[in-house]
């Protein structure tokens, strides 16, 4: 009876898909409009030079909402998962136990780390002028944190701090959602509320430019919690006090 009703299901779904495709004759112009919406509409009302992060932000930004919103339960589920081997065999502040880089390495990475921190808080910082945004750059910075936690096995993560980060950007993203609703022209949610300043300049783009730099930051600490949990779980057997 159940591989009756897995085929009858895929049958289904598999016809309409079909149905769809055949709707739609091969190279049809569906979105005629579309582009050229986004394209005028983000530098002349949003005041946003990047069109993909006024895509992404303002007339979708719901929808990163959700994409921020499952990152960040992934990086919880993953964190609840391997708690339990982190508290058993590597105590509260576990030592990696792979072997400490070399010198050449350990001062590489002190100087770029600054500098990969940097970039990462530029590219988030000016999302709304240039290629680049949140999601960049905040895989940027984690990146930055990665190096030093593969040369230095002593070199922890504060993860209440990176709890506090995260919950700080993401209400940030949420409350400047919630006052659209309240101040906006249309009372829409995530609608812009500030004035949208002039074209490519730093302070343009309302509150594009605020929330990718949430998203940034939300981005950067949950990849570097994650990063840093995977790093610090040691093997079953293992004595935390070899290392």
């Amino acid at each position: 009876m159940k591989k009756v009703v897995v085929i009858g299901s895929l049958g289904v779904i598999v016809y309409y898909l079909l149905s769809a495709f055949v709707a739609i004759p091969f190279g049809a112009d569906i979105i005629k409009g579309v582009k050229e919406f986004y394209l005028q509409k983000s530098p002349d009302d949003l005041k946003v030079a990047n069109v993909v992060t006024s895509i992404v932000v303002n007339f979708r930004g719901f929808d990163t909402l959700g994409e921020v919103t499952v990152l960040f339960l992934a990086s919880t589920a993953l964190g609840s998962i391997l708690y339990h081997r982190r508290s058993q065999h590597s105590g509260l502040n576990p030592q990696r136990t792979s072997v400490e880089a070399s010198a050449i390495v350990q001062t590489g990475a002190k100087i770029i780390f600054p500098f990969t921190v940097i970039l990462g808080a530029y590219i988030f910082i000016h999302g709304h002028l240039t290629p680049g945004g949140g999601f960049q750059g905040g895989a940027i910075i984690a990146t930055g944190f990665l190096l030093m936690l593969i040369s230095y096995r002593k070199f922890f993560i504060k993860h209440n701090a990176l709890t506090w980060i995260e919950a700080i950007a993401g209400s940030t993203f949420v409350i400047l959602g919630l006052f659209g609703l309240i101040y906006a022209k249309n009372h829409d949610f995530l609608e812009n509320f500030l004035p949208a300043g002039k074209l490519n300049d730093l302070l343009s783009g309302g509150i594009i430019g605020i929330i990718y730099i949430a998203v940034g930051f939300k981005v950067g600490a949950e990849i570097t919690g994650i990063l840093d949990t995977l790093l610090t779980v040691k093997e079953t057997g293992l004595d935390p006090e070899e290392n």
